[in-house]
C-alpha cells in the first residue's frame, strides 16, 4: 500500500470513528476532552472513555503488527526542549478548548466558526513556530 493510500485509508478511519462517536452516543471524539474527562467526569460518563483511548491504544499496537517497515525512531530536539514544547501544547489545548482532533475533525465537520478560528490558530502558531526555530534560531529540520 503507497503512501498515499495509507493516509487516505487512515482518514476515512478517522472520520468514521468520529461520525460513530457522534451519532451513537453524541459526543465529539476531540482525544483532550475524552482524556481529561476520565479523570473528572462522573462516574456513569467514565467507561465510554476509557474504552475510547484504550481502543486507541490497542488500534497502535495493532497496526505496529502489521507494519511493513520498520519505523524511523528520532528525536528531533534536547529533552528539556521537548518537555517544554509538551507543556506548552497541553497548555494550549486546554485554553483553547480542545485539541487538532476536536477542532480539526470534529469541529470543521460539523462547520463550526470556532473550530476554524481554533485550527487557523493552531496552523498559524505551528509555522510560525518553524520558521523561528529553522530561521531564526538555527536548530536543526
Amino acid at each position: 500500500m503507497t503512501q498515499w493510500h495509507t493516509g487516505l485509508v487512515g482518514g476515512i478511519l478517522i472520520g468514521s470513528s468520529a461520525t460513530l462517536l457522534l451519532w451513537s452516543i453524541g459526543r465529539i471524539a476531540g482525544i483532550s476532552g475524552i482524556v481529561n474527562g476520565i479523570g473528572s467526569a462522573a462516574r456513569n460518563d467514565r467507561a465510554w472513555r476509557v474504552a475510547f483511548v484504550a481502543g486507541l491504544m490497542g488500534a497502535g499496537a495493532i497496526a505496529l503488527h502489521f507494519v511493513a517497515a520498520p519505523l524511523p525512531r528520532f528525536q528531533t530536539g534536547a529533552t528539556p526542549l521537548l518537555l517544554v514544547a509538551g507543556f506548552l501544547v497541553g497548555f494550549g489545548t486546554r485554553m483553547g478548548n480542545g485539541c487538532t482532533s476536536g477542532h480539526g475533525v470534529c469541529g470543521l465537520g460539523r462547520l463550526s466558526w470556532r473550530s476554524l478560528a481554533a485550527v487557523l490558530t493552531f496552523m498559524a502558531t505551528g509555522v510560525a513556530t518553524v520558521f523561528v526555530m529553522r530561521h531564526l534560531i538555527g536548530a536543526p529540520a
